[in-house]
């Protein structure tokens, strides 16, 4: 697949711009772990507030499918109203380029929604988390066989650190524990392949378009997808109150555009493989919000597997090389 091989570079990357690359990746886990929070937030209503709480529950009547669309929909028009004023050129694209934006907003952003409740609905979240942070390991192989990533003792070993520390986190490995089924599996795995389609499109795209041009023309596509998938009413139906508006909004910007577009950002100075363990920190940081928003307990088997994930990241950006990436564009 010549289409996604990336032009190899004798010089390096330098190390500021190294670590802007995982700062990015960091903030990137950390919004998308606020999106995940604040979501709770909205779904939980006042007479079903556990012990602990911290924060008045907003008890929204909104399907968390419909949440994806509304999302997609608001965030497209905000950062088109943005770019409109600020990046103009950013709004247009040529024809022979369309096809593309269309597979990575359908596959690397909705579908990545989709198949994340869908999995969700068929086990529990630990188990659709865990199975959509198998995505590394896809990356890893793919980024290796077909990119022409150096393969070092680092990346398995990150890799390895950051999958088994999001089971611990998500007790996997104890506590709630896994719900298995035939169909949730195979959901769960389509689920990390989308992410994973996300990283490593974002890394083909990354010398072809701004972050800005890819996130846009993505979040127009994912929000047909859900026009189509859904209906025009389930999606605009989530506007209909002004506090589920402004919720909507909110993670539109905080769960979306910010996270999508630093991760993104982010893959102009790492490669895929290294971004996507950085990655795996959302779950780490959603426990530890968890923890001071809603009182939830935080095990001595979860902060093992949050050390184990941060590890992962400096095993990870230890290596020595790392082939640079094609400039950003502004």
């Amino acid at each position: 697949m010549p289409v996604l091989r990336r032009a190899s570079r004798t010089r390096t990357v330098s190390s500021r711009n190294r670590s802007k690359g995982y700062a990015l990746a960091v903030l990137a886990a950390a919004c998308w772990a606020t999106g995940g929070l604040t979501a709770k937030w909205m779904f939980t209503s006042s007479g079903s507030v556990p012990p602990g709480w911290r924060v008045q529950p907003l008890g929204l009547p909104v399907d968390p499918s419909a949440l994806s669309g509304g999302r997609a929909l608001s965030a497209a028009l905000l950062l088109g109203a943005y770019l409109l004023v600020t990046r103009r050129s950013e709004l247009k694209a040529r024809p022979n380029e369309l096809p593309f934006l269309a597979v990575f907003g359908v596959v690397g952003l909705a579908a990545v929604h989709y198949s994340y409740f869908k999995t969700i609905s068929l086990t529990n979240v630990a188990t659709a988390i865990l199975l959509e942070y198998l995505a590394p390991i896809i990356v890893l192989i793919v980024s290796v066989l077909l990119l022409g990533e150096r393969l070092t003792w680092t990346l398995p070993a990150g890799v390895s650190l950051s999958v088994t520390g999001c089971a611990l986190v998500v007790g996997a490995l104890g506590g709630g524990g896994l719900e298995v089924s035939r169909a949730g599996i195979v959901w769960g795995l389509l689920s990390a392949a989308f992410f994973a389609s996300y990283s490593l499109m974002g890394t083909y795209a990354a010398g072809r378009f701004s972050p800005w041009k890819l996130l846009f023309w993505g979040l127009g596509f994912a929000s047909v997808f859900w026009l189509v998938i859904l209906g025009p009413d389930a999606v605009l139906g989530v506007f209909r109150t002004p506090a589920s508006a402004l919720a909507v909004v909110y993670v539109a910007v905080m769960s979306t555009i910010v996270p999508f577009g630093a991760f993104l950002q982010a893959l102009h100075y790492i490669e895929p493989t290294r971004a996507t363990v950085t990655a795996t920190l959302e779950p780490v940081l959603a426990g530890l919000g968890a923890f001071i928003l809603f009182g939830e307990a935080l095990t001595i088997t979860q902060l093992l597997g949050g050390a184990m994930v941060i590890l992962a990241i400096f095993v990870v950006q230890s290596s020595g090389e790392i082939p640079e990436s094609l400039p950003p564009q502004d």
